[in-house]
């Protein structure tokens, strides 16, 4: 009988093998508890914070500490399977990032909401401006901030006079 997997499954086998590959090389164990954090992250559409992530998992009945969670995100970001993001605030968010496009964030300061956008031209400046400055441009990271304006924004917060 033939196993069908869908395209998360996929996804995950392939992120499991990269890190696996990552741990072996670095003489690193290989424990259940980081490849439940590794697919956990894998299976969210979202950013997240290291602290939401653990409460996540402990709400699941994952047998995870803490230090864990923290730990194990410092070596995916290390493999290049999660990035890290620091939107301003006191703590950093992640999101997975194997096999992900480039993209850009917009943050609300109000509420701390996150949302993605991708714009071809920001593509056409970086080949651009390395080509003028005789720059090789290996990454980026465009962040911008604002306030929403959607009367109906589930994330706003009302502020009390």
């Amino acid at each position: 009988m033939e196993v069908s997997f869908n395209k998360t499954d996929n996804l995950i086998q392939e992120v499991k093998q990269i890190f696996t590959t990552y741990l072996e090389k670095h003489e690193l164990r290989k424990t259940p508890e980081r490849y439940a954090i590794l697919e956990e992250i894998y299976r969210r559409n979202d950013h997240f914070d290291a602290e939401a992530l653990f409460i996540h998992m402990k709400n699941q009945n994952y047998r995870v500490s803490r230090a864990t969670v923290y730990n194990t995100l410092d070596l995916l970001v290390s493999c290049d399977l999660v990035t890290r993001h620091q939107f301003g605030k006191n703590f950093a968010q992640y999101e997975k990032s194997y096999g992900f496009r480039q993209h850009d964030h917009m943050i609300c300061v109000d509420c701390g909401q996150v949302l993605e956008f991708c714009d071809p031209r920001i593509q056409q400046i970086k080949n651009m401006m390395g080509d003028l400055l005789e720059f090789s441009v290996t990454h980026h990271a465009l962040n911008l901030y604002g306030k929403c304006q959607k009367k109906d924004c589930v994330h706003k917060v009302e502020k009390k006079v």
